[in-house]
């Protein structure tokens, strides 16, 4: 009888724990949970393991090496992995690509096969580049195209009704070409945030259109109905005006396309049109991305790195990822078939600002940079040489007749894409370490707990060195999370203060150089979020923009702090020049001590906010001591959401009649949950108070006292009311790990 195998005891995290109980594990139908994160670890090797071919009579055991690699928390594979492996549903994988083509039949059989896929838990990409313009000719009808947004819209609500696997909501990516004749309308198409709120958006760039922009000139716009040239654009204005809404909220990013298709495998395949929801996996139609990452902070040894574990590891990891690709269920056959016909994976990294640390290496600094461009280009290197030796071992990948692999002279390779950089949200939170390529997101922050209970969360390695150097504390640990950076902070020694960069400490080129670094040595793209201010300004994104494309990046995003709790519903006759005015008006003049009188009429302003029960109406009215009153109508009448938004609306205007402040009405509301949360990203709404309290925030940037001051970069997460960071192109809480992205 074969001996039992016995699980070792694992050293996570608190919130580690956290995550995996309330993500990972297998629980029953009252929600306990029916195995430890160690029986995880062992499922997840058995599986994997378990797609090991025979080798003469005798099957190749894995199993205890991936069960060690993961169980030290050395590489883990993407959340999927984790979370279905062994398990009835199966699904593997974290994203697709699907074909959206110029026909009715085409399109609604993307809708039903993204739902398949949501349903399983994956996250899609899509390009609408083949879908006619608006207002174009249709043949068969006599009729008119209503354009590729429209039917971005019915995606997105078919998105809304999905619960992608029980763990999240469904991911999209929409994709636009730069020629094609909506552009514009596609750029612009975020500027309401209360539509395609399960997209994240980019601008396929090409190269003609980037060199048009260096010039000054004008470029073609294309029909993709029969390829002819319609018009002609200016290349400036129209960068301008993708520039312009990115400043404003972040999106559209953009996606180089012509570059993606440069180091497309299988070009005589398909070419690239688009990537997974996060930008990071260039994808044909129907592949999928199997992808895991590599924990740096684990291969630093007494201050040096371990060149020889950072090899084994890789080269272990990849044999890992490639047998996900036989062990995994794929939703659908045509997925089933492009998957294995490529065959491509994702070895990525985490741990990075982690690393820098370690080795006492600032992360903005040209040492850091050139450390990055090293470490990649070994995982890299090994990576295809483990590659090389499994097509020895199992065969090329099937599609590697034509491919650019095959070249005289050359040896065959498993896997026609070996690595990735992917955000790592929830798996970073697993094994500890920093997201990603990213640099940290703060060195100390505040974690709500039960009861409305906070905690100070302190890194690790700042929480070490500051006992050792003899200065740590709770109060100037207090003090750090209220900062949020320790650069101005005398306490803290100058060299601590050098290698403990947060992503607001370093500039946005810093960001671009450091994902340029990765990018170079790198065979799919790079996921990383271009860190900027409030006060940054429209040239700095634009400047930003360009330095991604000159640098080699194959796409760049970025995110303005607060930009999207910035966005105000405009009030009917206010023009520029008043809002400006207005702006310097204290919204809390005085601090009466007694509830004030209500006079006969007031002014005020209305706003409407998108929640899970309708349309929430807030109005909020002042007199000359500042805020008065808030009241709260429902689009849809009755019932007890209606009844709890009017009670909110007289307690918040009894507290603010009696000297109460608006700071303290958002701190109280916002971030509380409810069973129907609405929208997405910035503009999610977790409850009817969560409404009133992102109402109040709009309302009060016309005052002295702006969201900036008391809210956090990302929003409260829905979950535990924390830190949400926009980091590797997703928004992520690191104390509970929520992530809208996987």
């Amino acid at each position: 009888m074969a001996k039992a195998k016995t699980n070792k005891t694992l050293n996570l995290s608190k919130n580690a724990q956290t995550v995996l109980k309330k993500r990972y594990l297998k629980r029953d139908s009252d929600g306990n949970s029916l195995e430890t994160a160690e029986d995880m670890f062992r499922r997840v090797a058995q599986t994997i393991d378990s797609a090991e071919p025979k080798t003469g009579k005798k099957k190749t055991k894995f199993e205890q090496q991936y069960y060690q690699m993961m169980t030290d928390l050395d590489f883990l594979p993407n959340s999927p992995t984790l979370m279905n492996a062994g398990r009835e549903l199966g699904q593997l994988s974290a994203c697709f690509v699907l074909p959206v083509g110029d026909s009715m039949e085409s399109i609604f059989e993307a809708i039903k096969n993204t739902a398949m896929i949501h349903k399983s838990g994956g996250g899609t990409g899509f390009s609408f580049s083949r879908i006619r313009p608006a207002n174009d000719e249709v043949c068969s009808t006599s009729g008119v195209s209503s354009g590729p947004i429209s039917f971005m819209r019915v995606f997105d609500a078919a998105t809304e009704t999905i619960k992608q696997g029980g763990t999240r909501r469904g991911a999209n990516m929409g994709i636009l070409r730069v020629d094609h004749p909506d552009i514009m309308n596609f750029i612009m198409a975020k500027r309401d945030l209360t539509i395609l709120t399960n997209f994240n958006i980019s601008v396929g760039v090409t190269e003609a259109f980037m060199d048009a922009v260096d010039k000054g000139d004008d470029y073609d716009i294309i029909n993709p109905r029969n390829g002819k040239v319609v018009k002609q654009l200016n290349a400036a204005k129209v960068f301008t005006q993708i520039v312009d809404m990115a400043w404003a909220n972040g999106e559209p990013g953009i996606v180089f396309l012509d570059r993606l298709n440069r180091d497309n495998p299988t070009p005589h395949i398909g070419e690239y049109e688009s990537t997974n929801p996060c930008g990071e996996q260039p994808l044909l139609p129907y592949e999928s991305c199997n992808l895991g990452s590599l924990n740096l902070a684990n291969m630093v040894v007494d201050g040096e790195i371990d060149w020889d574990k950072l090899e084994k590891t890789v080269k272990l990891a990849t044999r890992f990822l490639d047998n996900v690709i036989e062990a995994n269920k794929y939703p659908l056959p045509e997925i089933d078939e492009m998957t294995r016909a490529n065959r491509k994976i994702g070895l990525g990294v985490m741990g990075w600002a982690d690393m820098l640390i370690m080795l006492e290496i600032p992360y903005n600094s040209p040492d850091g940079i050139a450390l990055g461009e090293r470490i990649m280009r070994f995982v890299n290197e090994k990576s295809h040489e483990e590659s090389i030796l499994l097509a020895e071992e199992r065969g090329a990948f099937p599609n590697f007749k034509g491919s650019i692999f095959d070249q005289p002279g050359k040896r065959q390779i498993r896997n026609s894409t070996c690595t990735t950089i992917a955000p790592t949200g929830t798996i970073s939170i697993i094994a500890n370490c920093s997201s990603g390529v990213e640099p940290l997101f703060a060195v100390s922050y505040v974690r709500q707990v039960l009861d409305n209970n906070k905690l100070i969360e302190v890194h690790p390695l700042f929480e070490k060195i500051a006992k050792e150097r003899g200065f740590y504390s709770a109060e100037l640990m207090q003090e750090i999370a209220e900062k949020g950076t320790i650069q101005d902070i005398d306490a803290v020694p100058e060299d601590i203060r050098r290698i403990f960069v947060t992503s607001h400490d370093i500039t946005p080129k810093d960001h671009v150089l450091m994902q340029a670094a990765f990018q170079k040595y790198t065979d799919n793209a790079v996921s990383k979020t271009v860190n900027f201010c409030s006060d940054a300004t429209r040239e700095d994104v634009s400047t930003v923009y360009m330095l991604a494309y000159k640098e080699g990046c194959k796409g760049v995003t970025i995110y303005r702090d607060g930009s999207r709790d910035m966005q105000v519903l405009s009030v009917a006759g206010n023009t520029d020049d008043e809002r400006k005015s207005e702006s310097n008006v204290p919204m809390e003049r005085k601090k009466p001590t007694r509830k004030r009188e209500r006079p006969r009429a007031l002014t005020g302003s209305t706003y409407q906010m998108e929640t899970g029960c309708g349309p929430l109406y807030i109005t909020i009215n002042e007199d000359e001591n500042g805020l008065f009153e808030l009241f709260t109508t429902m689009g849809k009448a009755g019932g007890c959401a209606a009844s709890q938004c009017e009670a909110i609306g007289r307690l918040v205007s009894l507290s603010w009649r009696s000297g109460g402040q608006a700071r303290q009405t958002v701190k109280q509301l916002i971030g509380i949950t409810c069973h129907k949360p609405a929208g997405f990203g910035k503009n999610r709404i977790t409850s009817c108070a969560d409404a009133v309290a992102k109402a109040v925030e709009l309302h009060m940037l016309s005052g002295e006292e702006t969201p900036s001051q008391f809210t956090n970069n990302g929003g409260a997460c829905p979950d535990c009311g924390g830190t949400v960071e926009h980091e590797g192109g997703c928004c992520v809480c690191h104390a509970c790990g929520y992530s809208e992205c996987a």
